[in-house]
């Protein structure tokens, strides 16, 4: 069997709050509930079509968006960190490099009475609605998954799963450009082109994957994925899509001899110009090759190195992460991250079968950065040795990203709404910045030169 590489130092500090079997044994009920709801009506009304984008509760849809988010002119732009705040449906909006101090805040649920209106008039939505609060919500409304901005600045796409849809607002106004209703029940996370064109959304209920027109809303190509699908990611400078289904999460049936429950996880592999499927990648085979029957194959964050030769990814209920090599089609090497003694080893307690939850990797591909959720730290891997930097603490991390100067890691601490810069170099913990309710996903973006909010009035 291949040599783990363990890591043997532990890490203590203040633990954050902890989801609780019960409410574990709470979203099992309201599923239950949504199952029943479901079956009370026709398969169309259970399961609604994506409807086209239409333009929300305000605002027209914009047509003269022009321009790259990663190629094209950024004069009169500047570039930010954008921080979904999922339980109260704000976007803060930081500086990209330096201190990361906070630029202005952006509501994402402008439209909320008139969504919740709909979703409380429609019972099979309204059991999906508390389904998702009572279960990945951990008894929150999830209004804000992802987000990226438009090539020019003027709007930020956001996905909200609880209202299962996407929207780009508009940044000088506040107000909503275009929306688009995913299929089924719950929206997650997104990925933009390289070119900044286009964005891919999973509908996590419908295992489906939609990619829209970045500017209009509109729906130019979908494709079937594995079992609740997640994580997306373009590669080839554009040429394929990858997506992540990690199974269900969101129930008690996590010993390892349940495994078998969790369902369908994949990795599908499609053009991203014509959506034909061109690759499944089945790591349950990669992992049995490599001598680890007992992890799961549920994938959950990723990371490609700048060459796209390897893989590094995260897998359900494991504190570290494994390399796969692209070309061998095959897991070469695991690195086995510290446990923190105060972390419950119920496995039910993590929220949504995730020990570990997030990474990033330095622009020259070196260093990678790790978000140890339910351990409470953020630690840099030496990539070439495996070996860990310090253990920094932070509260319930929930994703990493990359600086726009490419110096720092940043990751959200969703047990203490704030956002934590650490330095590659170094390893350690150069500035934290307070920011609103539970953060998550962290993305780079841009914004008009001077932007501090959208307009009142």
């Amino acid at each position: 069997m291949p040599t783990a590489t363990p890591a043997h130092r532990t890490v203590s500090h203040r633990p954050a709050p902890r989801r609780r079997r019960s409410a574990a044994l709470a979203g099992c009920a309201a599923l239950a509930l949504t199952a029943m709801a479901a079956t009370a009506v026709t398969p169309a009304a259970a399961a609604p079509a994506p409807a086209p984008a239409d333009t929300g509760s305000a605002g027209s849809a914009r047509s003269t968006q022009t321009g790259s988010a990663q190629t094209g002119s950024t004069d009169g732009l500047r570039e930010v960190l954008f921080v979904g705040n999922n339980w109260d449906g704000t976007a803060d909006v930081l500086a990209a490099t330096g201190d990361h101090a906070r630029i202005g805040r952006l509501d994402v649920v402008p439209d909320r009475k008139q969504r919740l209106r709909e979703i409380h008039l429609n019972p099979v939505r309204l059991a999906f609605f508390l389904g998702i609060r009572a279960t990945v919500g951990e008894g929150h409304d999830q209004y804000v998954d992802d987000m990226y901005s438009t090539p020019d600045g003027s709007a930020v796409v956001v996905s909200r799963p609880s209202f299962a849809d996407v929207v780009s607002i508009d940044l000088a106004t506040g107000e909503i450009n275009w929306r688009f209703p995913v299929s089924g029940f719950r929206a997650d996370h997104m990925a933009v082109s390289p070119d900044g064109g286009r964005v891919a959304v999973s509908a996590s209920t419908s295992n489906t994957v939609h990619v829209l027109d970045i500017v209009t809303g509109k729906e130019v190509g979908s494709f079937t994925t594995g079992d609740k699908p997640h994580e997306n990611v373009f590669t080839d400078g554009g040429r394929y899509l990858w997506n992540m289904s990690i199974g269900e999460v969101n129930n008690v049936l996590d010993a390892p001899w349940l495994d078998w429950t969790k369902g369908d996880r994949r990795i599908t592999v499609v053009d991203a110009r014509t959506f034909g499927q061109v690759r499944v990648v089945d790591m349950r085979e990669r992992l049995d090759a490599f001598g680890r029957k007992d992890l799961s194959d549920a994938v959950r964050p990723v990371v490609f190195t700048p060459d796209e030769s390897r893989l590094y990814f995260q897998v359900s209920f494991f504190n570290g992460f494994l390399e796969y090599d692209m070309a061998a089609d095959r897991i070469t090497r695991l690195k086995e991250l510290p446990k923190n003694p105060d972390t419950d080893e119920d496995r039910t307690t993590w929220v949504n079968d995730s020990r570990h939850h997030g990474m990033s990797m330095n622009p020259e591909g070196t260093r990678l950065c790790v978000a140890g959720t339910m351990d409470d730290y953020a630690t840099v891997v030496d990539r070439a040795t495996l070996r860990e930097g310090p253990l920094v603490p932070v509260a319930k991390p929930y994703w990493a990203t990359v600086s726009g100067d490419g110096k720092h890691c940043v990751v959200s601490e969703s047990g203490s709404d704030k956002v934590t810069a650490i330095d590659f170099a170094t390893g350690r913990k150069v500035v934290s910045v307070p920011v609103g309710d539970h953060p998550q996903r962290v993305r780079l973006g841009h914004v008009p030169a001077g932007w501090t909010g959208p307009s009142v009035g």
